[in-house]
């Protein structure tokens, strides 16, 4: 049997590539005589480019830029021809901060301006920003100050979600919460979004930018993106066609997936969604490995996954399941795989 095995990246535990590994390991255990297609995915967040560089020939330049706090980190270009590709978490990611360190009121995208200022510096035309995964919801005032309000190449922004940059559905209230925001601080941060938004948008003679799918990504970053003239594509599709997703899925018997956290984000735009979708266009069974999972078996199976096996519930707990790290993954795939292999051979 011939196994595809395309995860995302296991939130700041595992790297899309390091899940793909460590479910490899778990399923030879149980099933050796399987044939395993290792494709680690990204939908534009934390490991964009450590997929992009292992499916396109390109030069990866190192640079040093301010992390969310202002600390010096190091970050990365992927140059392949005139176009580079940039991640914007390695500037903003919510994995550079500790816990006690969280506050989306004092985290800055900054960083990222210092990216595309030296994607530029070295001749791009073109510069791809993977977005996910930030630990800012500055509306990408950071980026915009250091680069001045002005950018000289073109900009394609690739996102993993659709939400717009203020309101419900927008930056502060949907993902606000999980960077450290309690409900008066959501409130407080999409007025100071609402303020940046004007500030913009009059300043740029753009209107309307932040009600643009996809403003709301990485913190409202997409909003000054799209501000300073970005396109937006999916990040998953983007990553799908350079790894050639759809023609590795229609040459499998069997599809495995995943990523840290299975919840209801993942079904709009996140790797899971996509990789089982092109299972299901191939009439193919699909599996999720994740660390915890919150996905009903309904929701599950209306986006064709056939099953969800989860470390968390494997281990008895989130945190047990955190802990294990490579291992819990492994042995999660070990078990899948004895069903699996079994039941479809």
């Amino acid at each position: 049997m011939r196994v595809l095995v395309a995860p995302d990246s296991f939130g700041g535990t595992l790297s899309a590539v390091e899940a793909a590994a460590a479910i490899a390991s778990g399923w030879r255990e149980s099933s050796p005589a399987d044939e395993l297609d290792l494709a680690p995915m990204s939908d534009g967040g934390p490991g964009f480019l450590d997929v992009l560089r292992q499916a396109l020939a390109g030069d990866v330049v190192t640079v040093t830029v301010d992390d969310p706090l202002g600390r010096p980190v190091a970050g990365h270009l992927l140059i392949v021809d005139r176009t580079a590709y940039v991640e914007s978490a390695q500037a903003c990611g919510l994995h550079l901060m500790s816990p006690e360190e969280r506050n989306p009121m004092a985290a800055t995208t900054r960083g990222v301006g210092h990216l595309l200022a030296a994607a530029r510096e070295r001749g791009a035309a073109r510069v791809v920003v993977g977005l996910g995964g930030s630990g800012t919801n500055d509306g990408g005032r950071g980026m915009w100050e250091a680069l001045g309000g002005r950018y000289e190449a073109e900009l394609v922004a690739a996102t993993d979600v659709d939400n717009p940059l203020l309101g419900p559905n927008g930056a502060s209230a949907v993902f606000g919460p999980q960077k450290g925001a309690d409900r008066a601080m959501v409130l407080d941060l999409d007025d100071a979004l609402r303020a940046w938004a004007d500030e913009v948008e009059s300043s740029a003679g753009r209107r309307g930018v932040r009600d643009r799918p996809g403003a709301g990504a990485a913190g409202g970053l997409g909003f000054a993106l799209f501000a300073l003239g970005a396109t937006r594509v999916s990040g998953l599709d983007l990553v799908a066609d350079a790894v050639g997703l759809a023609e590795r899925v229609a040459a499998a018997d069997l599809v495995v997936t995943g990523e840290g956290r299975f919840d209801s984000q993942s079904l709009r735009g996140k790797v899971p969604a996509g990789v089982a979708r092109l299972a299901q266009e191939q009439g193919l069974p699909c599996v999720v490995i994740a660390g915890q999972a919150e996905v009903g078996r309904r929701d599950a199976a209306a986006m064709g996954v056939e099953e969800v096996a989860s470390v968390a519930e494997l281990l008895g707990s989130p945190g047990a399941a955190l802990q294990a790290g490579p291992d819990g993954v492994r042995r999660v795939a070990a078990q899948v795989a004895r069903a699996w292999g079994n039941t479809h051979r």
